[in-house]
């Protein structure tokens, strides 16, 4: 049996989605440039993506920039609004749990002069609002705190948080490459100022994703060229994976609270049969504030990579960490922040559940990672 639990790593390709890509590959393959009719079906795709993707988040069409991923995205965002705002301060500030995406773009700044303050997460996963209060000063540009942990789930609490930075006068930007399509977003309540989307981690194509970009932001230039993307990213869009994206999106809005729902279910289900099994569990990050699908859980005394490698030879997919740290034997650098004890620390597996996972899975699952830990750890 072949049972996938990383859907917070990638997600297969909705049929839905690929039915509404395929044209674009040869039917409708005109560049969004040109102004014959082949490029105006692409231009019209492109545009309707774009309306899609804004109503999830309650933004403008206008305010939704295509990029190659959510990576790319949140590069830009940093980078481009430190770039064009140097003359009004120097100071980031993050946490010390952020994708790597933003973290090593904070390191680069860092090098260029910049300050960065990398703010500590407590115990469960979330944000010390009266910290971050007391971080962000009058040389502040921009804070750049994630909506859902890619490892842990937790989900931050946007809106408080943005109202701080607002009260503030900085900028917030935010990583929703885990969020957006699962949980609601509205950029105008929770006061973001840009935010990174990327497709393949809602059932879309990989090598899409969208900055959100509210009007007004001073953010320079990613790309210079032809003037794609209001002359602010040029290229030739990649249309077929673009309509793949808006596709996603759109499905994700009209389904997300139902199958909220049934992740929730079936995340409990699971938890409860793991717990019922397996002694000397732990979970990591926040309970009600989690991500629906996301499941990250410690095997007290258990080699993390053992007990991921020894799923996999029974089929079973899920990850130690984030996709980005495949390779890394070491605890990942969101389970240290959490502080927890070391014979924990190490063992800690993502499971992620999608839109295909059933119950019937969770019970293998379950079977054979009681048998993995009572081995493992009989080899302690």
């Amino acid at each position: 049996m072949k049972v996938y639990l990383d859907y917070s790593a990638s997600t297969p390709v909705d049929k839905r989605v690929l039915d509404a890509m395929l044209p674009y590959f040869r039917e409708h393959f005109g560049n969004a440039s040109s102004i014959h009719s082949y490029g105006r079906e692409a231009k019209y795709a492109l545009e309707q993506a774009r309306e899609n993707i804004a109503q999830v988040i309650r933004a403008q069409p206008e305010e939704i920039y295509f990029t190659s991923g959510g990576t790319e995205s949140d590069n830009w965002a940093l980078t481009g609004y430190c770039i064009n705002n140097k003359n009004r301060g120097n100071h980031i500030v993050t946490n010390n749990a952020e994708h790597h995406a933003v973290i090593n773009t904070c390191k680069f700044l860092e090098a260029q002069g910049f300050e960065v303050t990398y703010l500590p997460i407590e115990p469960d996963g979330t944000l010390n609002l009266n910290e971050l209060k007391d971080a962000v000063t009058g040389r502040t540009l921009i804070v750049s705190i994630m909506h859902v942990n890619n490892e842990i789930g937790t989900v931050n609490d946007l809106k408080a948080i943005g109202k701080v930075v607002k009260e503030k006068g900085a900028v917030f930007h935010t990583d929703g490459a885990q969020s957006f399509g699962k949980v609601p977003i509205d950029v105008n309540t929770m006061n973001i100022d840009m935010l990174s989307m990327s497709s393949h981690k809602l059932y879309g194509p990989k090598g899409v994703g969208v900055l959100y970009i509210r009007k007004g932001t001073n953010i320079a230039k990613l790309m210079y060229g032809g003037g794609h993307e209001r002359n602010r990213r040029s290229g030739t869009e990649n249309i077929p994976a673009i309509v793949g994206f808006g596709t996603a999106a759109k499905i994700c809005k009209r389904e997300m609270e139902k199958e909220s729902k049934t992740l929730i279910e079936l995340r409990t289900y699971f938890w409860d049969k793991i717990q019922e099994n397996i002694p000397d569990v732990r979970l990591n990050g926040q309970w009600e504030q989690r991500l629906p699908g996301n499941l990250n859980v410690s095997f007290k005394d258990a080699d993390g990579e053992s007990v991921l490698l020894s799923l996999d030879l029974h089929g079973i997919a899920v990850s130690a960490g984030s996709a980005c740290e495949s390779g890394s034997i070491k605890p990942s650098h969101v389970i240290t922040a959490l502080k927890m004890p070391p014979e924990y620390a190490k063992s800690a597996i993502r499971f992620t559940l999608g839109r295909w996972t059933t119950r019937s899975e969770l019970d293998y699952t379950v079977s054979v990672l009681k048998d993995i830990i009572e081995r493992v750890r009989s080899l302690k």
